[in-house]
C-alpha cells in the first residue's frame, strides 16, 4: 500500500475543508454579528480505525480536520440608526423562523415591517418576553431601547427583547445570515445576564476578508503541496509498475 498517497490526498481532503470555511468566512465578514468559522488539524492512526479493512495490519497516521464556530465579540461600531442594536456580551437576539421555530443571531440590523413588527432584514419577526415585538406603524416617533432591552415608542413602553445566553454556545448549528438554532435538546437558552444591549450600534463580524485572504493563500499553498506529493507517488509507482512488467528491461 502507497502510504504517502493516502496521507496526501486525505491531506488535500482536510485543506479543502479549510478552504470552503474561508470562503463562508469571507462573505459573511460583511453581516453584522457573523462568526467565523475556525479549522482545526488532527492525525488519525487509520489502521486503528473501527471496521477499517485492507491494511493488513498496518497502522498509517491521515490527517483529519475539524470545524469550529468563534464566538469571540466583534467590534461595535456606531451607526446612529434607532433601529441598529448591538449585543455587548455573549448573548442573542432570539428570532422567529416563517415555520414558527425559533433562532438566534447577533445581527442587529433590524427594521418594521408593514404590520409594525420589528424584523431582522432576512424579514424573521424578532422576539420580546411576550411574543413577537409589535409596535405602532402609524406611529413616527422613535423607538428607544435601554442597555436591559426594555423598548419604548413615543414614550410607551412596547415589551422587552428577549436576549438569551447559552453555556455552552458552540453547540448551536449555523443556518446562515448570521442565525443559529438549538437542535441539541440539552442546550436550552436562559436569559441574558452578562450582556447588554448597545442602540445605534452594530457589531461586526469577528472576522476580516484581509486575514481571510491570507488564509486563503496559505491553504492554497498546502493544497498544491499535497498535490504534488500524490504526483511524484504516482509517478514512483508507474514506473516501478513498468520496471516489474518488463523482467528483460
Amino acid at each position: 500500500m502507497n502510504v504517502s498517497l493516502y496521507q496526501a490526498a486525505a491531506a488535500m481532503n482536510a485543506n479543502s475543508r479549510w478552504q470552503q470555511a474561508i470562503a463562508d468566512n469571507m462573505v459573511g465578514a460583511t453581516v453584522p454579528g457573523s462568526r467565523k468559522q475556525e479549522v482545526s488539524f488532527s492525525s488519525v492512526a487509520a489502521g486503528l480505525a473501527p471496521g477499517a479493512t485492507g491494511l493488513n495490519g498496518h497502522t498509517f497516521v491521515m490527517p483529519s480536520a475539524t470545524t469550529s464556530v468563534s464566538f469571540l465579540q466583534g467590534t461595535l461600531r456606531a451607526t446612529g440608526l434607532p433601529s441598529d442594536l448591538a449585543v455587548e456580551g455573549p448573548g442573542f437576539f432570539e428570532v422567529q423562523l416563517p415555520n414558527g421555530s425559533h433562532a438566534f443571531t447577533r445581527d442587529g440590523e433590524l427594521q418594521l415591517n408593514a404590520q409594525g413588527q420589528l424584523v431582522t432584514k432576512q424579514g424573521y419577526l424578532v422576539m420580546s418576553d411576550g411574543g413577537p415585538l409589535q409596535l405602532d406603524p402609524a406611529n413616527s416617533s422613535p423607538i428607544s431601547v435601554s442597555a436591559d432591552g426594555e423598548l419604548s415608542q413615543g414614550g410607551a413602553v412596547k415589551g422587552r427583547l428577549r436576549l438569551v445566553e447559552f453555556n455552552q454556545p458552540n453547540q448551536l448549528q449555523s443556518i446562515g445570515g448570521g442565525c443559529f438554532i438549538a437542535t441539541n435538546p440539552g442546550l436550552i437558552p436562559t436569559s441574558a445576564q452578562a450582556s447588554q444591549i448597545r442602540q445605534g450600534f452594530l457589531e461586526s463580524a469577528n472576522t476580516s476578508p484581509t486575514a481571510e485572504m491570507a488564509s486563503l493563500m496559505t491553504a492554497m499553498r498546502m493544497f498544491e503541496a499535497n498535490q504534488k506529493v500524490m504526483q511524484m507517488q504516482d509517478d514512483r509507482m508507474g514506473r516501478v509498475i513498468n520496471d516489474l512488467g518488463n523482467p528483460s528491461a
